[in-house]
């Protein structure tokens, strides 16, 4: 095993072990509740439970990402290329701990009593890192089943697939940037409505650039 492997794989024990102490936590010490459970579209909360059922929601969802790391981690072992998947398994870090920061403000913080929908700021701060990170990420990703811009064109070519996840590497990064810096101030619901059409605007530019780097290059693969 590589010294990066076993960094990855220690920092997966902490990020996992400290959700599932979390999930022992809320449901040992967290308020009886009611407390925000579902969210709309609009941000607003329309689901509530007791700390039980965050609990449980906690724990759930933290096994769900632990099979996830470990699938990616099997593919890994056996892949020709595993430098995709270890990013893959990264990018899995980083929203298991996003959410398990989500699940601690749910129960302990303001959420507990307000709703994350009523602290716009940080929840539009928070999905902001999530695509600052991701953006971090994605340039560096090589050729994998879960991660990156996969379409029919960068599968087709190594190059399509280079550029275009560069490309889409640094839109999410300075959006992701930009949306951490303006959280503060930002008016909602205008602030996340700017997020999300600015990230499907880089996913569209992303898609296009995959496109038009694959109709260029000599070396793709013949379709």
């Amino acid at each position: 095993m590589t010294e990066r492997a076993s960094i990855a794989n220690a920092a997966a024990a902490v990020v996992f072990g400290a959700n599932a102490a979390l999930a022992g936590a809320i449901w040992r010490f967290g308020p009886a509740g009611p407390l925000p459970m579902h969210f709309n579209i609009n941000g607003v909360a329309d689901g509530f439970g007791d700390r039980n059922e965050l609990a449980l929601l906690a724990l759930g969802v933290t096994g769900v990402m632990a099979l996830a790391w470990l699938a990616l981690e099997a593919m890994r072992q056996r892949a020709e290329r595993p430098a995709g998947l270890m990013w893959a398994q990264i990018v899995v870090l980083i929203v298991s701990g996003l959410i398990g920061a989500l699940h601690a403000g749910l129960a302990f913080g303001a959420g507990a009593n307000i709703g994350v929908a009523d602290a716009p700021a940080a929840k539009l701060a928070g999905l902001s890192l999530l695509m600052l990170g991701a953006g971090a990420l994605l340039g560096k990703v090589a050729p994998n089943p879960f991660v990156g811009v996969r379409t029919f064109w960068s599968l087709q070519s190594r190059l399509a697939w280079e550029k275009s996840n560069r490309l889409g590497g640094r839109l999410m990064f300075w959006i992701g940037l930009v949306g951490l810096c303006a959280a503060p101030v930002a008016p909602e619901p205008l602030g996340m409505q700017s997020l999300v059409a600015a990230v499907l605007l880089a996913a569209a530019a992303s898609i296009f650039e995959s496109w038009r780097v694959w109709r260029t290059d000599p070396d793709r693969a013949a379709v």
